[in-house]
């Protein structure tokens, strides 16, 4: 999938749009100046053997929010095979990318290949989430069989800003109950701000932390928040406002449904 934004006025609209096979891409009808993408997975899910690219640029002066219908699932897969996920965006000096998917659910058995690259001119700003869901402890699910493989990379004017990679294969779920690993969490999320005005954001970011949450300044434009739960609702209800605060309070709707 290609999408590429430019300016109409004061408002951000669509340049160039391509898509193929189940991954799509929906436009809600509104009066915002930004343009919201919601991503959609006609497939039901991410499975051995899956490929989804997604390429975006957002131009000068725009406003680009990406999000997804409904949470992504990474199924089981065949053992000699893996599901791979590719996403891309570059955000020219004075545009905004708001990243904001919603989770990603692993499940028993599952390969899953994700990288996210976001490259930022000089000027631009980022806002990410990437939350995971380790299965459904409602269904008496465990996940003692999965392969993972998470890179996060975010470039300023071509140089390295930040990195963040996760790699595991195995029973995840007596790995997450280890006291100094995650202590039997059942989610986890990764926010990241990029912006000048990052560093005043920090101490109210912090106040809205629970315990198992941390924020840190890595540069005075780079703001870094780590959160595990319980679960997908104690996840949620600790994101949303701290995305709120970020986004100068807005969601897209899909979050709020």
């Amino acid at each position: 999938m290609v999408l590429q934004t430019k300016p109409l006025g004061n408002r951000s609209v669509i340049d160039r749009f391509r898509q193929s096979g189940s991954f799509k891409c929906l436009f809600p009808r509104q009066n915002a100046v930004h343009l919201d993408a919601v991503l959609l997975n006609t497939a039901g899910g991410v499975t051995g053997g899956d490929q989804f690219r997604f390429a975006g640029e957002v131009a000068v002066g725009t406003t680009l929010t990406v999000t997804t219908q409904a949470c992504e699932r990474a199924y089981r897969a065949q053992p000699e095979q893996t599901g791979k996920i590719r996403n891309r965006v570059q955000v020219e000096a004075g545009a905004r990318l708001n990243w904001l998917p919603q989770e990603t659910i692993l499940f028993d058995g599952c390969a899953l290949d994700r990288r996210l690259e976001i490259d930022l001119a000089l000027g631009a700003s980022a806002l990410m989430v990437e939350p995971f869901v380790f299965g459904r402890p409602a269904m008496g699910e465990r996940l003692t069989d999965v392969r993972l493989r998470d890179r996060i990379e975010i470039r300023r004017d071509q140089k390295p800003a930040f990195l963040d990679a996760m790699a595991f294969d195995g029973n995840l779920h007596d790995h997450l109950a280890r006291p100094a690993i995650a202590d039997g969490a059942g989610a986890m999320a990764l926010v990241v701000f990029a912006a000048n005005t990052a560093a005043a954001h920090l101490t109210t970011i912090r106040d809205l932390l629970p315990e198992t949450a941390g924020a840190s300044l890595i540069r005075d434009d780079l703001l870094t928040v780590r959160l595990l739960a319980e679960n997908s609702f104690a996840l949620r209800s600790s994101l949303l406002p701290i995305l709120r605060q970020l986004n100068s309070d807005t969601l897209p709707r899909c979050w709020t449904i």
